[in-house]
């Protein structure tokens, strides 16, 4: 069986997404159970300090994939790449372009990553960089009306608005702090001011955006994943935030406004 996947590429990546959706529903059970990724304000010092790396490495080296597998399937494919699967391994590679080598240059923290943290990100981002460039490159055939489809539409507003939203917010928290300082901040301005988690909330609409975009399996599993991880942790942050800061804002919600 496995050898007969491996001999068919949609089936395997059938397979992917299928292993990815009940990894992302465990993923969830746990978090909710209060289990905590053991990285920034939960990392455990004691146990990982000698098992880190710079924090700006470790983000390029477990995000590189996301950006470098996608984008040999799109070039691969040109010139004969549709405008439906351009579009959507487009919006996919300029946000990896942006959180694989931009972002970790902002990276001001002086605790480094633990080397566990980024090997699982970094698995996860070759396994999820194979299966959204190989589908949407060599697999999928959209329909002649998904340019006009109000799906395509509001995906596009939502990745947008969601990728303009995780990168202002990403800006925020790295300024909230001088150089020099430590300890943590209250985050003040744009969607901070309705939700604790603003970076998340960002890039959860991202994904979903995507997945009505592409209307496809993997986009689907992305979403799903995306949500079951971060959206745990905004509701771990922003019950710490609530702990540590007496003056925490009460109308704030954790990562969905003014519902969550």
């Amino acid at each position: 069986m496995i050898v007969e996947l491996l001999r068919e590429e949609p089936q395997l990546i059938a397979a992917i997404c299928y292993a990815m959706i009940a990894c992302g529903l465990v993923v969830l059970v746990v978090l909710l159970n209060g289990s905590r990724a053991p990285y920034g304000r939960f990392r455990d010092s004691a146990i990982l300090s000698k098992l880190s790396i710079s924090a700006r490495l470790g983000w390029f080296i477990q995000e590189i994939p996301s950006l470098i597998i996608p984008l040999y399937y799109a070039t691969k494919a040109l010139p004969n790449l549709p405008l439906p699967n351009a579009v959507l391994l487009f919006f996919f590679i300029i946000h990896y372009a942006q959180r694989a080598t931009v972002y970790p240059i902002f990276i001001n923290s002086t605790k480094g990553t633990p080397i566990v943290i980024v090997l699982s990100a970094f698995i996860f981002c070759v396994i999820n960089g194979y299966i959204q460039g190989a589908w949407h490159a060599k697999y999928v055939v959209f329909s002649s009306t998904w340019i006009t489809s109000p799906l395509t539409f509001v995906g596009i507003i939502l990745f947008l608005v969601g990728i303009t939203t995780n990168i202002h917010s990403d800006s925020i928290l790295r300024n909230l702090r001088r150089p020099g300082e430590e300890g943590y901040k209250i985050p003040r301005g744009g969607m901070f001011d309705y939700v604790s988690s603003a970076n998340y909330f960002g890039e959860c609409l991202e994904w979903i955006g995507y997945a009505l975009m592409a209307r496809t399996l993997p986009s689907f599993t992305f979403a799903l994943f995306t949500l079951c991880n971060i959206g745990p942790r905004g509701l771990s942050y922003h019950r710490w935030y609530v702990e540590k800061f007496e003056d925490y804002p009460k109308k704030r919600k954790a990562i969905i406004p003014f519902v969550l």
